[in-house]
């Protein structure tokens, strides 16, 4: 049912609306807001420069937003940045037409280019290993040298590190997360996922452990309502995105692995090998935090590749 119609609210305002709708009541990650107001933005350019005139929202047509699409294969963009352009323009109307304010989306009915099918990226067993014992090996190279190093950084990235693959977190959900929401005798973490969404997820005992020696060298250990990981020593603020990638991208390159992997591939590697050692998708899906299971599904298909690839090498009638 669509929200009463908001009559004193101007068109002009309907982004800014629409953008802290994402922030206050979707709770969209930072990435999300970042992208989509990107993406209405370059739109409102277009439309300016293309029919000198400003966008008028509601008046807008299917036949415009062809138009938009044309340009945008003209600048030969990627599927997944044409997609993710009009993923914004869709939710943006369905944002207003829930609030009464238009009454249908001309965004509906565009045909978007396939996606591309990409399997996702993951690290083996070994590899994951060698990179949650990175940050300790590169505490003791440093221990070797003659100034004094501190072990909190690098206790801090294992612990970062042990629960991301641990839990299968998202990096926004691991920068967020509160030291009272890890209930270590259960061995469960409480879990703020996307949408204000809240799951509770099994912990390992190695990913406690590492927090607790993060813990422990601290000044003092957080309360129950600060952040599990502080971004320094001295300064008791939550751990940041930018931070944790510029710090995995470092252990990556210390393992010889490939340093554009994004700490959302500790997660596929996560789903991956749980699905491997057995677990069943439901389970898996319900861990990750998954709305739809066919999201967790892609999963499946690559045990499914690798077994194949298993098979073709190793039987001799293959």
């Amino acid at each position: 049912m669509p929200e009463p119609k908001q009559n004193s609210l101007s068109p002009a305002d309907w982004p800014g609306q629409f953008f802290r709708f994402l922030s206050n009541e979707k709770d969209a990650s930072v990435y999300t807001q970042r992208n989509y107001r990107q993406a209405l933005d370059e739109f409102e350019q277009w439309y300016r420069d293309t029919n000198e005139s400003p966008v008028r929202w509601s008046e807008l047509e299917r036949n415009d937003f062809r138009l938009f699409l044309r340009q945008l294969g003209r600048r030969e963009l990627s599927q997944a940045a044409i997609r993710l352009r009009f993923s914004a323009l869709n939710s943006f109307y369905k944002f207003l037409m829930r609030r009464g304010l238009v009454e249908s989306s001309p965004v509906k009915d565009v045909t978007l280019p396939k996606p591309a099918k990409r399997l996702p990226q993951f690290l083996t067993i070994d590899q994951m290993n060698a990179l949650l014992d990175a940050p300790m090996r590169e505490l003791s190279v440093k221990d070797g040298t003659k100034r004094k190093v501190s072990q909190v950084p690098s206790l801090r990235d294992r612990a970062i590190l042990e629960t991301i693959y641990s839990c299968g977190l998202r990096i926004g959900e691991i920068c967020r997360m509160l030291a009272g929401e890890i209930e270590p005798d259960d061995l469960v973490v409480n879990v703020h996922g996307k949408g204000k969404k809240e799951r509770q997820v099994p912990i390992g005992r190695a990913a406690v452990e590492a927090i607790r020696l993060y813990w422990e060298r601290l000044a003092k250990p957080p309360a129950l309502d600060e952040p599990v990981f502080f971004a320094s020593e001295k300064k008791r603020s939550a751990i940041y995105p930018r931070l944790v990638q510029l710090r995995l991208k470092k252990y990556l390159t210390v393992c010889g692995l490939d340093p554009t992997l994004t700490p959302h591939k500790l997660r596929h590697s996560y789903a991956t090998h749980m699905l491997d050692a057995g677990a069943d998708l439901r389970s898996v899906q319900e861990m990750l935090g998954h709305a739809n299971l066919t999201t967790t599904q892609v999963y499946t298909h690559v045990t499914t590749e690798r077994i194949k690839r298993a098979y073709d090498e190793a039987h001799p009638r293959a």
